[in-house]
């Protein structure tokens, strides 16, 4: 049933054992193409309902046959953007565990883990279920689970599969207390027991010990448990900062140190078990480089340190445009991360002068870190090209609408039934709104060809 196991390739320092990459059930991805099209795919005409995935491809359809509002992604911008994150990651020493809950497109995630990734991470066990559908076989949730109901199928599925790996974070010994009472009333002795890293927050931030003792008292609470055992330390910088400049970049680095300082001193008092390579982990899509700098040297002394961006894999026109360390102003070296996905809109009403409504909203695109961008208008007759388009703004999005600013004096630059595309913020809300999304050859061409459609799970 599992396909596409590969040795991971890259070259260890110190005494880590050699690694296998995560796999996948690649006949599973490849079923999708056989899911027929509905009336619940708001991305597809109602020509295409009844139809499958691979049908509708096979005809080639372009973007001029699609409905707005839509979303969209870029062939080679996706294919950049992974290579791209991939080669980073190699050349500077850290695994990858791309954050699934982008997406949560397994088609997706069968590109990342093709192209090296150690683990996906996902956020809970819901998301789990999913990857469990489609045979991923080592798997982060960067976060608590609780749920006796949820533990006791994890214990389930670790007894069926010998192959399947799964990591859970817990901040305080009553998270380990509740942990180890679930299990130890289910799995019999002598069960796989379940990898648990020690989760260490930051002032400000979000869940994660607050300080290193209630963290040692974590990771000491673990390892002494019968059912769980201590598989490293693990974070996220990305609370702890909310732009680039050097002053919140010293604030995560900071909070990498304190990170870095659990785990040298779990170590130093031979909390983990002599089999088991230590996992460090932090790095979402807009500290990476931090994060590599702070921890990577962790590696030297027997850790696996797994960065676990998820936004990069779509980057965008915003928020991640600004603030990636491979953005508009890249922090280190390497090639940029593109934008890969666009909104696409229509005009449907100017009711006075300056102002037009658009077909697009809070349910069709994201709005949380930054609105649509104008970029393109669309040709408006056959034999025409694309246009750029400046001096508009979205200035808010209702529901199921967008407005539209521009000038009021003078001719108004667009007109009711015009198509523009959108540069788009924040992929992790982008994604949640379409259960299937076309993927188009070039973004920028006059009629893009649909070269795919990818399905998500939320």
């Amino acid at each position: 049933m599992i396909a596409n196991r590969q040795p991971d390739q890259q070259a260890r320092t110190g005494p880590r054992k050699v690694v296998m990459t995560a796999s996948y059930d690649a006949a599973a991805v490849a079923a999708l193409a056989d899911q027929q099209v509905s009336w619940q795919d708001k991305a597809l005409p109602p020509a295409f309902w009844g139809r499958t995935v691979a049908e509708v491809l096979a005809d080639k359809p372009r973007l001029s046959g699609l409905p707005t509002p839509l979303l969209t992604l870029s062939a080679p911008g996706l294919e950049h953007n992974v290579a791209t994150m991939a080669r980073w990651c190699a050349e500077h020493g850290v695994e990858l565990a791309p954050h699934g809950k982008t997406t949560m497109a397994p088609a997706l995630w069968a590109s990342q883990l093709e192209a090296g990734a150690w683990a996906i991470t996902l956020a809970n066990v819901f998301q789990l279920g999913v990857a469990r559908a489609y045979g991923v076989s080592r798997v982060m949730i960067a976060n608590s689970v609780i749920s006796p109901l949820q533990l006791r199928w994890i214990a389930d599925e670790l007894a069926a599969d010998e192959a399947f790996e799964v990591t859970v974070w817990a901040d305080s010994v009553r998270t380990v207390e509740l942990l180890e009472a679930a299990r130890a009333a289910y799995v019999e002795p002598g069960a796989r027991q379940l990898d648990v890293l020690v989760e260490v927050g930051g002032k400000g931030g979000r869940t994660g010990a607050r300080d290193a003792g209630t963290a040692l008292a974590v990771g000491r609470a673990i390892a002494d448990s019968s059912t769980l055992r201590l598989a490293g330390v693990a974070g996220y910088e990305g609370a702890i900062a909310h732009g680039a400049d050097e002053a919140g970049l010293e604030h995560v680095r900071a909070y990498l140190r304190d990170l870095a300082e659990v785990h040298t001193r779990l170590q130093a008092d031979n909390l983990y078990d002599a089999d088991v390579v230590p996992v460090v982990s932090a790095g979402g899509s807009a500290y990476f480089e931090q994060v590599a700098e702070v921890l990577g040297p962790l590696g030297k002394s027997g850790a696996r340190v797994v960065l676990r961006s998820g936004a990069y894999i779509a980057h965008d026109d915003g928020y991640y445009r600004e603030v990636s360390p491979l953005g508009a102003t890249p922090r280190t070296d390497g090639d940029r991360l593109v934008p890969a996905m666009h909104g696409w809109i229509r005009i449907t009403s100017q009711p006075e002068p300056g102002l037009a409504i658009f077909d697009a909203g809070k349910r069709d695109l994201p709005f949380d870190e930054g609105l649509p961008e104008p970029q393109l208008l669309r040709p408006r007759s056959a034999g025409e090209a694309v246009s750029k388009l400046g001096g508009m703004t979205v200035t808010k999005v209702n529901d199921q609408h967008g407005f539209l600013a521009f000038e009021a004096d003078g001719v108004a630059p667009l007109v009711i039934g015009d198509e523009l595309r959108v540069g788009l913020s924040h992929p992790c809300t982008a994604f949640d709104k379409w259960g299937l999304i076309p993927v188009i050859d070039d973004p920028d061409a006059d009629d893009p060809v649909v070269v795919d459609l990818i399905r998500t799970f939320f």
